[in-house]
């Protein structure tokens, strides 16, 4: 026996409208014939976007839309692989931002934890996407944000046991574009990122067996002030789409799947920068 019920999603018609707008021309352009498909670009948008916001189970999706599991998936990789590709790009986020006068950025990472797996690293013993500093297994995303908190851009994944200074140099053309926009507008960002203090705006860092100055510890409160509003983006991020918070999917597709919740944000609040 089973037992109905009814759900809302807590999205505007307007964000589902548009994500079906995406999925049709998807369709069209891989010349999917009408009636191919068992469920409509509307119904695989609500599906999508339940996955995302309320990161109901993939096995919960295809009971309720009558499909398979590997059609569900299916619909959900598309999507996610649709919506990635509307995500802005390094450039014409901080392009933007500089448009909208802002005379700073924030740069934080944040783990996006996964199932438990096992996948070998470098170097013997070492699990890959292990982050000893959360005490679990997930991917390292770069978030940029707005200095209210606003995300602006998110990076590709990385393995969760790196260092947020190697995903810096890792993401080719991040750290040497932040090099390029510096006189323009900063960068500011925790002590995680003091390998590249030259071209990052971090605090002052306490020495080995001595003090900082006056003028240090006064710079290090006007910049944690400013710095601290930066992990309001990776909170927005994984507060309202409750599948960034633990993702089953493989590790490397962390990336695209938060790309593509960057894009529902901005969509659903009609604001990008």
């Amino acid at each position: 026996m089973s037992i109905a019920y009814t759900a809302t999603l807590p999205v505007r018609d307007e964000t589902v409208s548009h994500l079906s707008g995406l999925l049709h021309a998807e369709r069209l352009r891989r010349g999917t014939r009408q009636g191919r498909r068992v469920l409509t670009c509307f119904r695989q948008a609500v599906l999508v976007l339940r996955w995302l916001l309320d990161g109901t189970r993939m096995s919960q999706l295809a009971r309720d839309n009558t499909i398979s599991l590997s059609t569900g998936y299916a619909h959900l990789h598309e999507a996610i692989t649709v919506l990635a590709a509307q995500a802005p790009g390094l450039h014409g986020a901080l392009l933007a931002a500089k448009a909208a006068g802002y005379d700073h950025v924030l740069l934080d990472g944040t783990l996006i934890e996964t199932d438990r797996i096992a996948t070998p690293g470098p170097t013997p013993g070492v699990d890959l996407w292990w982050s000893a500093k959360h005490k679990n297994h997930g991917g390292n995303i770069q978030v940029l944000t707005a200095p209210d908190g606003w995300p602006l851009w998110t990076s590709p994944v990385r393995p969760g046991r790196e260092h947020d200074t190697t995903c810096l140099r890792a993401h080719p053309g991040l750290l040497t574009t932040l090099t390029e926009i510096r006189e323009d507008m900063r960068t500011l960002a925790d002590l995680g990122y003091e390998g590249e203090a030259d071209t990052i705006a971090v605090a002052f860092k306490k020495p080995k067996g001595g003090e900082l100055t006056n003028l240090q510890q006064t710079f290090n409160r006007a910049h944690n002030r400013l710095r601290a509003v930066g992990e309001r983006g990776n909170s927005l991020l994984k507060t309202t789409f409750k599948a960034l918070r633990n993702i089953s999917l493989c590790p490397w597709k962390i990336g695209n799947i938060v790309a593509a919740a960057l894009v529902i944000l901005h969509i659903e609040h009609n604001r990008t920068t």
